[in-house]
């Protein structure tokens, strides 16, 4: 009969303790500010749910959740089939190999501010080279300054620039690990690139396009610094996300109430729908 050693969680026991202890003191704080009202002084008075309430019922969270789920799911649409196409053209053996895996991760080195100081200077309509092409060579009145597409279209393109390479990563590795022997087989049974791709590769990805799905849902969905330094959530509020509405709130006008209650309202909708993506998308696993 084999017996199990559980003497593995002693090593395990301390950093386990110590992750849990950073994460829940924070989150308690959150709690207890998010059920309290105060006027200084260092006293609070219980507001119950009043917080909670005044936020889902608030015009303003609603439309900064819409742009929200507008953004991530447009990045979604965009970078999951993207990443797919550039992983599946990239080669499999040679001296390129290293050179395209560099390429790749270029992007996922640079940090978030830079990349928004970056876009910023870079899509600037008068010294910026993507301003000055589209308004010079191409003739498109380009200010996204000024004009909300012109904005939103910019951040878009800055977020499939900056986070497509972590998609091709992992779809690239997920494709290096499908044994030879299945192409064989299908070389032998004649099946072109679509059936190939339709029914050995993309059933042999579903694991890492999991993984891709859930953290691209995660990252965007909780994207602040690129953001805030290439649009501030303007021109008005057409890109005010709900990481800059939450920073607006807790530090612009320091409201902590309602700060921690949409911060905790931030955090369940972040949980729920990553858990229904995952539900979704390994429900026929077992299968």
């Amino acid at each position: 009969m084999k017996t199990e050693n559980q003497r593995a969680w002693f090593l395990v026991a301390p950093v386990v303790l110590l992750v849990a202890f950073n994460a829940l003191v924070p989150l308690m704080t959150v709690v207890n500010y998010s059920v309290q009202e105060t006027f200084g002084n260092n006293q609070f008075f219980w507001s119950g749910l009043k917080w909670f309430e005044e936020i889902l019922t608030s015009e303003r969270f609603q439309a900064a959740l819409g742009r929200q789920l507008f953004f991530t799911f447009t990045i979604l649409i965009i970078q999951i089939p993207l990443g797919i196409i550039i992983a599946l053209a990239m080669p499999r053996r040679g001296i390129w190999v290293p050179v395209c895996l560099v390429l790749m991760s270029l992007p996922l080195l640079i940090p978030w501010n830079v990349v928004g100081a970056m876009w910023n200077i870079f899509a600037l309509p008068d010294i910026g080279l993507l301003g000055y092409f589209l308004n010079q060579v191409v003739g498109i009145d380009y200010n996204y300054t000024r004009d909300p597409v012109a904005a939103w279209i910019t951040l878009i393109a800055m977020d499939v620039w900056h986070w497509t390479s972590l998609v091709v990563l992992l779809t690239y590795a997920g494709l290096v690990s499908i044994p030879d022997a299945y192409y064989q087989a299908a070389k032998i049974d004649g099946a072109s690139p679509w059936a190939v791709f339709r029914y050995i590769q993309l059933p042999k990805l579903s694991r890492v396009l999991t993984i891709a799905v859930l953290l691209r849902f995660m990252d965007s969905f909780m994207i602040y610094t690129e953001v805030s330094v290439l649009t501030g959530g303007g021109p008005g509020n057409s890109t005010t996300l709900l990481s800059i509405d939450l920073v607006k709130i807790a530090l612009g006008q320091f409201d902590l109430g309602p700060a921690a209650a949409m911060s905790l309202i931030y955090f369940l909708i972040t949980l729920a729908v990553s858990w229904v993506f995952y539900t979704v998308m390994t429900r026929n696993e077992g299968k």
